[in-house]
C-alpha cells in the first residue's frame, strides 16, 4: 500500500454531487451518453493533455467523478501485469480517490482479498474491473466475493456487505448502481442472484436468485407506461425486476447461448442487448411486459454484436465495436438490420465500452488509441488518437466538464481542448 497517500490531507466533509458529475459506470443513467458538447476530438500523449495521474496499480474499472473528487480502485500484492507475482495471500483491492482538478492523490484504502480467488488466465482480465457508484455522501465498490464496501468522501469505511462467495472462470465485473435509497448489485458471479442493499447500512433489502453468467451492469429502463424496471440479460435470458422490491416483472429468450458481459442500453422503452461468441448475438426487446415476452416483446436478434463491449443508442440507430476485431457497427434500431460494418485499421481488441457526445462515438482500444466515429448511418472516421503508451486500456471512459478521462492499467489522463 502507498503509504505515502495516507499522509495526503482530505477535507472531512461530503462535496455536494453537481450536474456535471459522472457517478457511475456509462454516466448518470448507464447510456454511455455525454450531455457535454465541450470534448476534445484530438489529442495525443503531449497534445490536449490537462494531466496524467501515476496509478498504484491496474483494473479495468472505470474512474466515476463526484463534486471535486474522482474514485476509482485497483489491485496489489498478485498477478499484477509486469510485477514480481507475489502469492494469493498478497492480494489486496484498493479504493483510491484523486483531486479533479490536478490528478492528485488525496487517500487509498486497501482491503485484504477473501480467500481463494479466482486466478487470472487471460490479458485484460483483473481483481478490479467493477467500477464504483458514488453520491454526494458515500462511495460504493464491489470486489467479487470480498464484498461490496461504502465509504464517506473522506474515506472512511461505514460498512461491509456479503453478496456472495463463489467464484467463476473469470474474475467480477459487474458494477454497483444505485435506485432510490438501494445500492443494486449483479453478482451473479458470487451468488447466481441480484443484491439490493440499503445505501445508508448495507442492510440486504431484496434478493433475486436464478441469474447465471451475466458479468454485465443492470440498467434502469422506463417502460412506454413509465413504470421503472431494473433490467439484467444473463444466459439465454434477459430478466426484468421492480428495482424497488425485486418482484419479477418479465423475461425474454435471447437465443444466445452463454454467458453476457456487455450491458444493455435502452430508448423510447426498448432495451438492446448484446453477448455472447457466436450464432445470436443481439437482441432487442420491447420493455413492459408481464411473465415470459418472448413471442410477444422481442423485436429482433441479431448475429452481429459484441462479446465484451457494450452499444450505445442514438437517433434510431444502435452503434457498437466488436471487441476481437475492431469492427465499428451501426444497425437500425427497430430491426436490427446492420447499416454499416467497417474494419477500423489499427483497431484491434476493444474491451472498453464506448462514449456518444455530441453526435460523435469515442472507441478506446486495449493498446491505447481512440477512434472518434460520426454517430450517423455512414461511417465516417473523425479522428485517431494515440497517448503513446501499449496495453492495459481495459477501463471505460469518463467524461465530464469538457474534460475525457481516459484510464490504463498504470496512469490516468485527463484529456481536454486547450
Amino acid at each position: 500500500m502507498p503509504r505515502r497517500l495516507l499522509a495526503c490531507a482530505v477535507l472531512s466533509f461530503a462535496l455536494p454531487a453537481v450536474a456535471a458529475d459522472w457517478p457511475r459506470f456509462r454516466g448518470p443513467d448507464g447510456s454511455g451518453v455525454v450531455a457535454d458538447t465541450n470534448l476534445p476530438v484530438k489529442w495525443g500523449a503531449k497534445e490536449n493533455v490537462a494531466w496524467r495521474a501515476e496509478l498504484p496499480g491496474p483494473g479495468a474499472s472505470s474512474p466515476v467523478l463526484v463534486g471535486g473528487r474522482i474514485f476509482l480502485t485497483y489491485w496489489s500484492g498478485y498477478s499484477v501485469p509486469g510485477g514480481p507475482g507475489g502469492t494469493e495471500n498478497d492480494l489486496r483491492r484498493h479504493l483510491l480517490c484523486l483531486d479533479r482538478k490536478t490528478g492528485k492523490p488525496l487517500w487509498d484504502r486497501e482491503f485484504p482479498a477473501r480467500l481463494p480467488e479466482v486466478k487470472l488466465t487471460r490479458g485484460g482480465e483483473g481483481y478490479a474491473s467493477s467500477t464504483p457508484v458514488a453520491d454526494a455522501d458515500r462511495v460504493y465498490c464491489l470486489f467479487g466475493k470480498t464484498g461490496v464496501l461504502a465509504h464517506d468522501h473522506a474515506g472512511k469505511l461505514l460498512w461491509r456487505a456479503d453478496v456472495g462467495d463463489k467464484t467463476g472462470g473469470w474474475a467480477s465485473s459487474a458494477s454497483p448502481i444505485l435506485h432510490g435509497d438501494l445500492v443494486i448489485v449483479n453478482a451473479s458471479l458470487e451468488s447466481e442472484s441480484v443484491v439490493a442493499l440499503d445505501k445508508a447500512t448495507g442492510e440486504e433489502k431484496w434478493r433475486a436468485k436464478g441469474i447465471r453468467d451475466a458479468w454485465n451492469t443492470p440498467i434502469v429502463v422506463k417502460s412506454k407506461d413509465g413504470r421503472d424496471e431494473l433490467v439484467v440479460p444473463a444466459a439465454k435470458k434477459v430478466y426484468a425486476f421492480n428495482p424497488t422490491t425485486g418482484a419479477p416483472l418479465w423475461t425474454c429468450d435471447t437465443d444466445i447461448t452463454w454467458y453476457m458481459v456487455p450491458s444493455a442500453v435502452a430508448a423510447d422503452g426498448v432495451v438492446y442487448c448484446l453477448g455472447g461468441r457466436s450464432g445470436v448475438v443481439g437482441l432487442a426487446v420491447r420493455a413492459g411486459g408481464t411473465g415470459d415476452v418472448t413471442k410477444t416483446h422481442r423485436l429482433w436478434t441479431s448475429k452481429k454484436g459484441s462479446n465484451v463491449s457494450s452499444p450505445v443508442y442514438h437517433d434510431g440507430h444502435v452503434y457498437w465495436m466488436n471487441d476481437a476485431t475492431g469492427t465499428a457497427f451501426c444497425a437500425k434500431a427497430d430491426t436490427g438490420e446492420v447499416v454499416f460494418e467497417e474494419r477500423v485499421p489499427r483497431a484491434g481488441e476493444v474491451y472498453a465500452s464506448p462514449l456518444l457526445a455530441d453526435g460523435r462515438i469515442y472507441y478506446t482500444t486495449r493498446d491505447g488509441r481512440t477512434f472518434v466515429v460520426a454517430a450517423k448511418p455512414k461511417f465516417e472516421l473523425l479522428a485517431t488518437n494515440d497517448l503513446g503508451e501499449r496495453g492495459g486500456f481495459e477501463a471505460t471512459a469518463a467524461a465530464a466538464d469538457g474534460r475525457l478521462y481516459v484510464r490504463s492499467n498504470t496512469a490516468l489522463y485527463c484529456l481536454e481542448k486547450k
